[in-house]
């Protein structure tokens, strides 16, 4: 891969046969406030410049990014070569190489997944409604059944604790844990489900509180039984609101810029 120097490749044991990287700002053609490499067309940017862009990122991986039409939901999308951009899903899994499941985000948490012997590998988009879902199930479980499905396959719990031991995560990276300020309604959609999520709220007085999404998804991973989790620790380096230079933020720029571009994450089977 030729990529800018400014792109994030994770630094996790993926096997040979991965490749992944998340975008930044640096490349690119489009203009305030989405300068440069926004690949989001769902933002007002100039569809042109857009279509410019995503041709950028797909020539730097040689490989085929499908950018999903994410909804803040649960559902995930099987990914081959014949899936079209704009497909509603807020992950996907493929094992076909070339393929790059793509997430885009902009404060939402992007996560990446592949399996130990490099054979089928997915991403999630994980913002806190999707995080959350219902009932204790958000889109983290919901991936991670699904890049296990195979109705031959035992579901006992010997069976999934292996397939739990043979995932690796990567997290990108997103709104810290001293920007992302939220209401009681929020910490209520994690705490009403699992009382242990209650240590990743802090409260500021006035109802709010800052919450810690990469915290968070690391404690969900964990109660999937996936220990080998890699990237964002919560730390100021991977905060999108705290390094405009680097990061789009949609909580940031949406209102004092105008608007917001979109990074994207990407994991890949090499061709």
């Amino acid at each position: 891969m030729s990529l800018p120097a400014d792109w994030i490749v994770p630094q996790w044991p993926a096997p040979a046969t991965v490749r992944a990287v998340c975008t930044t700002r640096a490349g690119g053609v489009s203009v305030a406030p989405f300068d440069s490499l926004n690949l989001g067309d769902h933002v007002g940017d100039d569809p042109a410049a857009v279509a410019t862009n995503r041709l950028e990122l797909q020539q730097a991986i040689a490989a085929h990014p499908v950018f999903l039409q994410q909804v803040h939901g649960t559902a995930v999308a099987s990914l081959d070569a014949g899936t079209p951009d704009a497909t509603i899903a807020d992950a996907g899994v493929t094992a076909t190489p070339g393929v790059a499941c793509t997430i885009m985000v902009a404060d939402c948490l992007p996560v990446l997944l592949t399996n130990r012997q490099g054979t089928r590998v997915g991403a999630a988009h994980a913002g806190w409604r999707g995080l959350a879902g219902e009932g204790g199930r958000g889109v983290l479980e919901t991936v991670f059944q699904s890049f296990w499905h195979d109705p031959s396959v035992e579901r006992s719990q010997t069976a999934t604790k292996k397939r739990a031991d043979d995932m690796l995560a990567w997290l990108g990276p997103c709104i810290g844990p001293d920007a992302f300020e939220v209401g009681a309604e929020v910490r209520e959609a994690f705490c009403m489900a699992d009382r242990d999520a209650e240590g990743f709220f802090r409260a500021i007085g006035g109802g709010k509180y800052l919450a810690d999404l990469p915290g968070i998804a690391r404690h969900r991973l964990l109660k999937l039984g996936v220990t080998a989790i890699y990237g964002n620790d919560g730390s100021g380096e991977w905060c999108t609101v705290g390094n405009p230079q680097r990061y789009f933020s949609h909580r940031r720029d949406a209102v004092t810029r105008g608007g917001s571009g979109r990074l994207a994450a990407c994991v890949w089977l090499k061709p």
